[in-house]
């Protein structure tokens, strides 16, 4: 009988994305989401790229007892957890509303594991955890840095609460910490929809080029990097939705090598900001109007991953490339009317 996995913000962007694949792999797929910053069309929108309608349950996570009753319900063989709030600077203006929803719920969420003795727990982490890394590519053993953000510091929390149930609980887990996810599904079906201004460049870039916003705003030049543009490491969305496959089966399996384990999920390469908006051009015949401004406070120089670890333990590897996302990225975004 294929195994029942929980997909926590399952209608977000990298979510929809990971039941589409986890859907692809074999596995019965139970969604959860607020509906807070998605809707519920991309649950129709999974099921015309698979054949198969998941499970739903409209469920706001801090609200312990509807926890609860979802586990009565079903019969849990693994959990991905995706849903949390995830704008930076809204967080630094609300951070009680971002503790309470993020680590509140992940709380619940392993309270259930440990009194129903469940297994198998992903976690959505971020390379948020290492700040500005001393080093570059970022290892997993680069240190953890103060957080510069709620958010951020929501994404460390997080990860030792889940350390510290996986070692008194016995809750074999993995956080695997993204570095930037980008584009849409090849069916063009899901893809990233921001509700309201988009925080993440690659949106902003699409809804620039769309018209919907008027200029894109390049945030520094100044930067010690070739264009003077910040560096980071953007991965296909579907790439990383496959590594989370992986880190499950990997649990599944028994192959971890510990209770707790963390990979970083990157490309391994950085692009500049510059270098991103010429990709974009390039692969879509596009002109951007954009404009060079001012720093933004807590951004970092430069971020790209090391992913040898993650290449040989999970046995993944990205497939495909920037221009792919791009390209994938620009036609979602014809597609929203």
């Amino acid at each position: 009988m294929a195994k029942q996995i929980l997909v926590t913000g399952g209608l977000g962007f990298i979510g929809s994305h990971t039941v589409v694949e986890l859907q692809n792999a074999g596995f019965d797929v139970v969604v959860i989401d607020d509906l807070s910053n998605t809707t519920i069309k991309v649950l129709d929108q999974i099921t015309e790229i698979t054949g198969t309608k998941p499970a739903f349950e409209q469920i706001d996570l801090r609200i312990k007892q509807d926890v609860k009753t979802f586990f009565d319900k079903y019969q849990i063989d693994g959990i991905i957890h995706f849903a949390a709030f995830k704008a930076v600077g809204e967080s630094m203006s609300k951070p009680l509303d971002y503790y309470e929803n993020n680590l509140g719920a992940l709380v619940y969420l392993l309270q259930e594991m440990r009194d129903r003795k469940l297994d198998n727990f992903i976690f959505s982490s971020s390379c948020t955890v290492y700040g500005q890394a001393d080093e570059l590519p970022i290892t997993e053993n680069a240190p953890v840095k103060k957080a510069e953000s709620v958010y951020g510091n929501t994404k460390q929390i997080g990860e030792e609460i889940i350390e510290d149930a996986s070692k008194a609980h016995g809750i074999n887990a993995i956080a695997l910490r993204y570095f930037n996810p980008v584009g849409a599904h090849p069916s063009v079906k899901i893809g990233e929809l921001p509700l309201g201004v988009p925080q993440n460049l690659i949106p902003f870039i699409t809804q620039t080029a769309a018209g919907i916003r008027a200029e894109l705003s390049v945030f520094g030049d100044d930067y010690p990097t070739t264009d003077g543009t910040a560096v980071r490491d953007y991965i296909h969305v579907v790439d990383l939705a496959k590594a989370h496959i992986a880190a499950l089966n990997r649990l599944i399996e028994k192959n971890n090598k510990a209770a707790y384990e963390f990979f970083n999920v990157g490309t391994g390469t950085g692009s500049s900001v510059l270098e991103v908006i010429n990709a974009f051009e390039t692969a879509n015949g596009v002109k951007l109007n954009y404009k060079i401004v001012d720093r933004r406070a807590g951004d970092i120089t430069a971020a790209y991953a090391d992913t040898t670890i993650a290449n040989k333990e999970l046995n993944w590897k990205t497939e495909l490339g920037l221009q792919e996302a791009l390209k994938s990225a620009w036609e979602w975004q014809l597609k929203q009317k």
